[in-house]
């Protein structure tokens, strides 16, 4: 007789996974982790008692992909999934509209919606004209639309790849041959959004909806990144220094563009939703950029006392459902410290920072 909970853990190489794994080891030290990577060096693998078991698997985009799953679901008896490469989103969701149902239990956006929030040039497009988003065209390696970008856009103006998260393919342009030059220096990437340039704060918000409803939602301010100087926009997928704030405008304003979003597309919005957005000039937010999943501040932001992944494991086993808390309020001004090789850091606040006392040797 099946004595534990089993659980398994897409992507285990990605740092959004392992912080959910260790979350769950942290406050659930009795249930079991399977984590798949389609990438033989993810470093989930050689984590110790990160996992209970591991597998390589083919990628979400592959054919054998389907089987690998559903006799891994099987044959391992997992009972739900924590699915966070985006591609991997999309084929569960793809696969729950072929069949009425996932591969096991899980608690993902609809793949309608998933599917326009992964293209950033497809989501601009949805939100045009919306007080949501900055000014935004897209442009391609073959199609650059130079006059468009200088007289919709105008200069100073921000590029990054229609897909991928972080500071991919990002730099702030501030002359058309800067535009020439970065397009000519990224080949690899096909097409890019540009967006009027936004000066003001990099703020963030972790959203979790149930069958429509918003039941919690979180934010922060990213104020540092990991190796920014590395970058040439200075922007990194990830934040070396973070505020909690509580400010109950930022997670209207995006709870209001996900409603916005599904009436149009016709679908409830579900599962884990990550934003990104800047403050113009003005203070105005804009939306920059939706995740269809976790973000990487998921298990710190547990830390703090904001859990999405205790709330997702308790929703998928209908143990209980969490608390409406659309606004969720941090209880002390907690900053966060991250980078590459090391667990985060949760302070109280950052006062820390300025009662530093260097000892003396």
């Amino acid at each position: 007789m099946k004595n534990s909970t089993t659980i398994l853990i897409t992507g285990i190489g990605g740092p959004t996974p392992r912080s959910i794994a260790k979350t769950i080891r942290r406050t659930k030290s009795n249930f079991r982790l399977i984590g798949i990577d389609s990438n033989p060096k993810a470093l989930g693998f050689y984590m110790h008692d990160l996992v209970d078991k591991h597998f390589l698997s083919p990628r979400a985009t592959e054919e054998s992909y389907c089987h690998f799953i559903n006799d891994l679901i099987d044959r391992e008896h997992i009972d739900f999934a924590f699915v966070q490469p985006e591609q991997e989103v999309i084929f569960w969701g793809n696969y729950y509209k072929v069949n009425g149902t996932y591969p096991c239990n899980v608690l993902i956006p609809p793949v309608e919606l998933a599917s326009v929030l992964l293209d950033k040039s497809k989501m601009a497009k949805m939100l045009e004209d919306t007080e949501f988003i900055p000014k935004t065209i897209k442009i391609s390696q073959s199609d650059p639309q130079l006059y468009d970008v200088d007289k919709q856009i105008k200069y100073p103006c921000w590029i990054r790849s229609t897909k991928g998260s972080g500071g991919l393919g990002s730099l702030k342009v501030e002359t058309v041959e800067n535009l020439k030059s970065w397009l000519t220096i990224n080949k690899e990437i096909m097409d890019f959004t540009v967006s009027e340039f936004l000066p003001g704060r990099h703020l963030a918000t972790q959203m979790l909806y149930v069958n429509g409803e918003y039941v919690k939602g979180a934010s922060l301010q990213c104020v540092e990144y990991v190796m920014a100087n590395i970058a040439p926009s200075k922007v990194t997928g990830n934040t070396s220094f973070g505020r909690f704030i509580n400010d109950d405008n930022i997670l209207t304003f995006c709870d209001s563009c996900i409603n916005y979003l599904c009436e149009k597309l016709n679908v409830k919005a579900n599962g884990v939703l990550s934003f990104d957005l800047k403050e113009d000039i003005n203070g105005n937010l804009k939306v920059t950029e939706v995740n269809i999943r976790h973000m990487a501040y998921t298990g710190v932001m547990a830390q703090a006392g904001f859990d999405l992944i205790t709330d997702t494991i308790n929703i998928l086993s209908s143990t209980i459902m969490p608390k409406p808390q659309p606004f969720f309020k941090f209880i002390k001004p907690f900053v966060f410290l991250r980078d590459v090789d090391t667990e985060p850091v949760l302070l109280d606040s950052e006062d820390i920072f300025y009662n530093c006392v260097v000892s003396e040797a």
